[in-house]
């Protein structure tokens, strides 16, 4: 009987800080494995180079975007690029032109 309490009390007095070990430890491989961990900090290096680059991208399609519509613009549109629109649009040539399809 003495065996049998003396292993019960040390149990009740190791269970705690052992639950804590275990808890504890569980964080730490979740900081270092997780999605959000440790070894995920080079995939998110990735994904920003990437995402920069396709950022670029876009920005650079903006501006060639904003420069169309200054063109356009109501109050002065320019005259070559209405008549580029014109003509690409609605098919519309001049009377003295000579169309040759490409393929």
């Amino acid at each position: 009987m003495a065996g049998r309490r003396s292993l019960s009390a040390i149990l009740r007095r190791v269970g705690a800080p052992a639950l804590a070990l275990v808890v504890m430890a569980f964080f730490a491989s979740y900081a270092i494995i997780g999605p959000n961990g440790v070894m995920a900090y080079g995939d998110y290096q990735h994904q920003l180079a990437k995402r920069e680059r396709a950022l670029a991208a876009l920005n650079k399609r903006r501006a060639v975007l904003e420069n169309r519509v200054k063109l356009l613009d109501p109050g002065h549109a320019n005259p070559d690029m209405v008549e580029e629109l014109v003509r690409k649009d609605l098919n519309v040539a001049h009377h003295d032109e000579v169309i040759i399809p490409l393929k």
